[in-house]
């Protein structure tokens, strides 16, 4: 049984094997976006762990117990099925298979990230049901892999099964291990404005330090709208940016005081035509509208997710 999976040998139509996440980033490296290096534990790896510690029947009895009305009875189930799961021992060779991978890409601090298999499809968008451990050093890099595992089963992910009425469906899940980018500035951005869904137009949002803090709201970045077709920026709003995220010297994040440099503007206007020019080039790629996670370090932009823009309710109109 194959444990892992590098990103060179992954594309779009791995999604049941390496999850949304991990099928984008294949088939990003494989359309030469520069997306930081990386691999991808298998679903199967997570569903041999479920067989080989017996414990698939507790995760079933616990789910089936679930009035997901009810908050505490979800709370109750997440707990008890994350606590079976963390408690059980990793197979050796599916260890042994981790490691040898995180040799390969030669990098101390990696990016844990969670991978549903049913993920970003544009009908059950898992985007933020699931966990990521942030700069992970070796040390965690198992335990890390076991805790993604086990937030397929968080409150949030329980009561978003219950919500689609997935919860009779197999849903597995992927870990994707990259290496991390110790982000100077980051951030997200949409193909299409969601707002006025206008498709000549785009929107970057940008904030000094990792673009968790971002993507968790904890911040307010600058956000800056740019057209397409002639390719200009439009509009540029510079938001006062207080504190930010960055990595901390053993591993792990830190927030950090930003004082005056929180206040200037985060990417300048030849950075966000230049990365503008690679949100058209991954819109291009997929033939539709692309939710973008982006990271800039040392003078070079990486793109570490894109997946569907799932809140668009009108077609684009094409010109005559």
């Amino acid at each position: 049984m194959e444990i892992a999976r590098n990103f060179k040998k992954l594309n779009k139509g791995d999604v049941m094997l390496a999850g949304g996440k991990g099928a984008s980033l294949g088939e990003m490296t494989q359309g030469g976006i520069p997306v930081p290096g990386g691999f991808v534990v298998l679903s199967n790896s997570f569903e041999r762990f479920i067989k080989e510690t017996e414990i698939a029947a507790e995760i079933d009895h616990e789910l089936h117990k679930v009035n997901h009305e009810e908050v505490k009875s979800v709370d109750e189930a997440s707990k008890i099925i994350q606590e079976i799961i963390l408690s059980k021992e990793m197979p050796k060779d599916i260890a042994k298979e981790i490691l040898s991978h995180f040799k390969e890409l030669d990098s101390e601090f990696v990016a844990v990230r969670s991978s549903a298999t049913s993920e970003d499809g544009a009908a059950a968008a898992w985007a933020g049901q699931l966990d990521s451990y942030l700069n992970t050093t070796k040390k965690d890099l198992l335990k890390n892999v076991q805790r993604c595992w086990a937030s397929l089963f968080t409150p949030r992910a329980i009561f978003y099964r219950f919500e689609k009425h997935l919860q009779k469906d197999a849903i597995s899940v992927a870990v994707v291990i990259q290496k991390m980018v110790n982000s100077e500035v980051s951030g997200i951005a949409f193909s299409v404005h969601p707002v006025t869904q206008d498709y000549n137009q785009m929107i970057i949002e940008a904030g000094l330090g990792l673009g968790e803090a971002i993507v968790s709201g904890q911040i307010t970045p600058d956000s800056y709208i740019a057209d397409k077709e002639p390719r200009r920026i439009m509009e540029v709003n510079v938001s006062e940016q207080e504190r930010g995220l960055f990595r901390k010297k053993g591993g792990g994040n830190e927030w950090k005081e930003l004082g005056e440099k929180g206040k200037e503007q985060k990417l300048s206007g030849k950075q966000i035509d230049e990365l503008a020019a690679l949100i058209v080039k991954i819109e291009k790629h997929y033939g539709f509208p692309c939710d973008i996670e982006w990271a800039f370090e040392k003078g070079k932009f990486y793109i570490v997710q894109s997946r569907p823009i799932t809140t668009l309710t009108q077609p684009e109109v094409k010109k005559k």
